[in-house]
């Protein structure tokens, strides 16, 4: 297990939050494709050096966009959220570094990937 990874308490709180399998081929394995996005999190490493043992860089990345563009990081981090009724929870974005060619590209993908994290990022109060 790499320092990165889930542990069997953290998946088996998380596995029952990610989307349902749908049509089509059969997804890699979930859990090693989350490692490989909260490494890349972490870290503020290129997607291109991601390590081999997550699987694709590829399929890690458009898994990572498409649940950003489909909300299911907003449901994951609101259904976290309700499970600690008595806690102060802080999602901090403070450890999510970016590289400096990550301020724009000429497709404009990243104009996308940012703004989905402004809006998972919107900060939410709990009154104690």
């Amino acid at each position: 297990m790499a320092r990165f990874d889930l542990t069997d308490e953290e998946w088996a709180v998380i596995s029952g939050l990610l989307p349902k399998q749908g049509r089509g081929p059969l997804r890699k394995d979930d859990r090693n494709i989350l490692n490989g996005i909260f490494y890349i999190l972490r870290t503020g490493a290129p997607w291109r050096d991601l390590p081999e043992r997550y699987g694709p860089r590829t399929t890690v990345y458009n898994r990572y966009v498409r649940w950003g563009e489909r909300g299911v990081w907003r449901s994951i981090f609101e259904a976290l959220a309700q499970e600690c009724e008595d806690a102060l929870i802080f999602i901090d974005a403070s450890i999510v570094k970016a590289h400096r060619a990550a301020a724009g590209s000429k497709k404009g993908n990243w104009q996308k990937v940012l703004a989905a994290h402004a809006a998972v990022a919107q900060v939410r109060f709990t009154r104690l």
